[in-house]
């Protein structure tokens, strides 16, 4: 008897906000008790397409509906006006609320969960530091070589996998961007193992048990703070033997030379920065590289134009001269490509934000302590906005807005991601040695998964070919 009563209420909470405001909310179904339809929602599908729940949910209710996900009350956008609005008020009707296991892994200073004051003088850092930061020399050059480095040790390699090169390619860069760590140095292996660990705990269930990827995972970022404490203090006291004794050494310039002299965020604050910076210089950025690979292996008209594009490139430059800031604002089809990949690839399928208030939208109403996740999947894929919208096509970018309602890669408003510019210098500049110095097939059918976060199951397996001398006789 206890048991049924317990099943009852259980089922009747639930299903209570079905009954609340009915003719308001928009249309939808809770599915099962607890979990409502979420296992249907996180069902693995290709990125480049809307997966069959949102396809079955969009057709029976259209593009806005309710639903249960997460073990909570949902209302699900597929609308680019709705994404926009919601995107656009952050902080006022809406407040970004991610599944516990995000906030228990990350902290709750990092950028990604953070709100308010705490959330504005974390964007404003950032957004200061990537402004001082994206055009240096020092940090160009660093990309550069990076992406050579990693090419070079293809040319006698039939086959790769891509996904962990690349992966070895963005954390590379960002270690030294970020901390002023060469591959070489010990520390940089301890936060790669340690890191590994703890980018799989993000997706798992948030149990604190002893062996699970979420306890290894809290454990692993813990283990990674005190490095980059460690590494803080170690850069303190040298800047402050160097200004005692009017040491001439050159200083670091990287993120935590500029970061240290920031006054408005707290310790804790800086260290959840620079895990912030090496979680989305690291993973995202890799993702996107592979996307553009992909995506070009089977589009051979755009591979042949981008290859122009940096053969004209460095025709005008000298040997072995390094790419420069005016060199990155002159790839105009490489900007199109990485754009359609966003578009097409969806590294970003959609965001957590929850209702603050009762919102009234239009003929919904979204109730207050909801929550509401818009789908940047479906706006990208949307035929009514983009033409031939499921085929990878770059030039529609030569005449389209990338800044429109319609195109979100990177989120919006307050929240827009500040790190996209460096993730798309890095991603030009490897493409530009890249299609210039090789050949390259995908060795099977590997297509890119969303689960919900974006994957190529069996990393992106390619088949390469040194083509440099050809390049060289062009």
């Amino acid at each position: 008897m206890l048991l049924a009563f317990v099943l009852g209420l259980i089922i009747l909470n639930h299903n209570l906000p079905l009954f609340l405001r009915l003719s308001h909310v928009p249309k939808g179904t809770f599915g099962l008790p607890l979990l409502g339809e979420t296992l249907s929602f996180l069902k693995p599908h290709s990125s480049n397409s809307l997966g069959t729940f949102l396809q079955d949910h969009c057709s029976r209710y259209g593009k806005v509906f309710k639903s249960h996900l997460f073990f909570t009350p949902t209302v699900v956008s597929c609308d680019a006006e709705l994404n926009y609005f919601i995107l656009q008020n952050e902080g006022k009707l809406f407040q970004c609320s991610y599944p516990k296991t995000i906030p228990g892994i990350l902290g709750n200073l990092s950028m990604l969960v953070a709100v308010g004051d705490t959330h504005r003088r974390l964007r404003n850092a950032a957004l200061s530091l990537v402004t001082i930061t994206k055009s240096k020399p020092e940090f160009l050059n660093d990309i550069e070589n990076f992406a050579i480095q990693i090419l070079d040790s293809w040319k006698d390699k039939p086959q790769v996998i891509f996904c962990e090169e690349a992966r070895k390619f963005t954390f590379n860069v960002i270690v030294k961007q970020v901390l002023g760590l060469t591959p070489e140095e010990p520390e940089t292996t301890k936060i790669l193992e340690d890191f590994l660990t703890f980018m799989k705990g993000l997706i798992s269930l948030p149990l604190y048990i002893p062996g699970t990827p979420y306890a290894r995972a809290v454990k692993a970022r813990r283990r990674i703070s005190s490095t980059v404490k460690a590494i803080i203090e170690k850069r303190r006291r040298r800047s402050s033997n160097n200004n005692s004794a009017d040491n001439s050494e050159k200083k670091n310039s990287d993120f935590l030379e500029i970061l240290l002299c920031v006054d408005t965020l707290s310790e804790d604050e800086k260290v959840s920065f620079v895990l912030d910076s090496l979680l989305g210089g690291y993973e995202t950025t890799s993702l996107l590289m592979a996307l553009v690979v992909h995506f070009l292996g089977q589009s051979p008209t755009a591979l042949e134009q981008l290859k122009l594009e940096h053969q004209t490139i460095r025709s005008m430059k000298q040997n072995n001269e390094h790419l420069n800031w005016e060199d990155y604002k002159k790839m105009d089809f490489t900007q199109n490509v990485i754009n359609e990949a966003l578009r097409y690839g969806n590294v970003v399928k959609f965001v957590h934000r929850k209702a603050l208030k009762d919102v009234k939208y239009r003929d919904y109403l979204i109730p207050s302590g909801w929550k509401v996740l818009p789908v940047f999947t479906a706006v990208h894929l949307d035929p009514s906005l983009h033409a031939n919208a499921f085929q990878f096509h770059p030039w529609r970018w030569e005449n389209q807005d990338q800044t429109c309602k319609k195109f979100t890669p990177f989120g919006g408003g307050s929240r827009c991601c500040p790190g996209s510019e460096l993730a798309k210098v890095e991603v030009a500049f490897f493409l530009h040695h890249l299609v210039q110095n090789f050949r390259w097939r995908n060795q099977d059918e590997d297509q890119p998964i969303a689960y919900p976060y974006v994957e190529f199951k069996r990393g992106l397996v390619l088949n390469v070919e040194c083509c440099s001398d050809e390049a060289e006789n062009k």
